[in-house]
């Protein structure tokens, strides 16, 4: 089978097309033929040595994908041969076969197509449980999205909404706002790009606390990080929670005191993490996920596929921090 490569710690371009054995199904397994995989943030850092887990080279990158069901291994009795599945990996899956523990699948509903299906476990497992295990985002309240036009960002946008918040996307151009109000932000931000002066970092600050209102902001919910971090806190209403989930414009140092005056919480957000310690906790929040999209609340937005051959060009657009949505690579048809 062919698989896109990462064979030397560097960017997209280092990535090669070559060819692995097939794997085989063993027992609680499935072998899956990935028919798309979609492309996130990790994706950037791991092919880098820059994320938390390393794997040995060589290896594919791609944590996020769909397919259908090749082969099943031994004990398996509720998956058969042909069924659609998306699954996460956390690696591997920019390979055209992969074998999988039962425990990692989740059936592809039908009218849903492979892309749309590779977009929805991480940006939206990883913005619920951020939402409602570490923000505790109830109704009524007011939430501020960084980065809102991402993958995450319409997550936490559609989430928001669909949770009873009033939601304010904060994004980097008039395109990606727009992207922001058609997921059902309530009011829009377009910041400038960083790095920023003090100046600029006050002007910034004050943009938040006036999409906010006098309270502020009961939860911010931050994927960007770098210059726009400690302006979003300023922002941040009393007993606030301030949810970190992730750094693509750099890892930010906050002043503390900001957290005493505002009497708030600053939460790491490790969604991988929480789903490995509580599978069961993690399973009913993509359940929900999946009862929410069925309703039209949520829905995976695809704005660009890639063949596989060109899989690093997607991860490149990610790592300029171009794109709307979901970028997904189409491995096979």
């Amino acid at each position: 089978m062919r698989a896109l490569l990462s064979k030397a710690a560097g960017g997209p371009e280092t990535l090669v097309i070559d060819d692995l054995p097939d794997p085989v199904a063993g027992p609680g397994q499935v072998v899956v033929a990935v028919k798309a995989c979609s492309i996130n943030y990790p994706d950037v850092l791991i092919i880098e040595d820059k994320y938390q887990f390393k794997p040995p080279r060589p290896f594919a990158p791609g944590s996020e994908i769909a397919g259908v069901i090749d082969s099943v291994g031994a004990g398996v009795t509720e998956w058969k041969p042909g069924d659609r599945v998306i699954a996460m990996t956390g690696s591997g899956g920019l390979v055209e076969k992969i074998a999988l523990p039962v425990a990692s699948l989740y059936r592809l509903p039908e009218g849903r197509s492979f892309a749309e299906g590779a977009s929805l476990l991480l940006t939206y497992g990883t913005t619920i449980h951020a939402l409602l295990d570490r923000g505790h985002l109830a109704e009524g309240q007011t939430l501020l999205v960084l980065g809102a036009a991402g993958g995450v960002g319409l997550a936490a946008v559609e989430l928001g909404k669909a949770f009873g918040a009033r939601v304010v996307a904060a994004v980097s151009s008039e395109e990606k706002a727009e992207a922001a109000r058609q997921a059902g932000a309530d009011d829009t931000i377009v910041y400038a790009r960083a790095p920023f002066d003090k100046d600029q970092s006050k002007a910034l600050a004050e943009q938040f606390k006036a999409a906010g209102g006098k309270g502020g902001y009961d939860v911010i919910y931050d994927p960007v990080g770098g210059d726009y971090a400690e302006p979003a806190l300023r922002s941040i209403g009393w007993e606030g929670r301030y949810l970190v989930v992730g750094f693509p414009a750099g890892i930010p140092k906050l002043p503390l005191n900001l957290t005493l005056l505002k009497s708030c919480d600053v939460c790491g957000v490790f969604w991988g993490a929480f789903a490995a310690r509580d599978p069961e906790a993690n399973r009913a929040h993509i359940e929900r996920l999946f009862l929410l999209w069925r309703d039209g609340q949520i829905a995976p937005r695809v704005t660009e596929t890639f063949a596989f051959e060109d899989g690093g060009k997607a991860i490149a657009k990610m790592a300029a921090r171009g794109a709307i949505g979901k970028l997904v690579v189409s491995v096979s048809e």
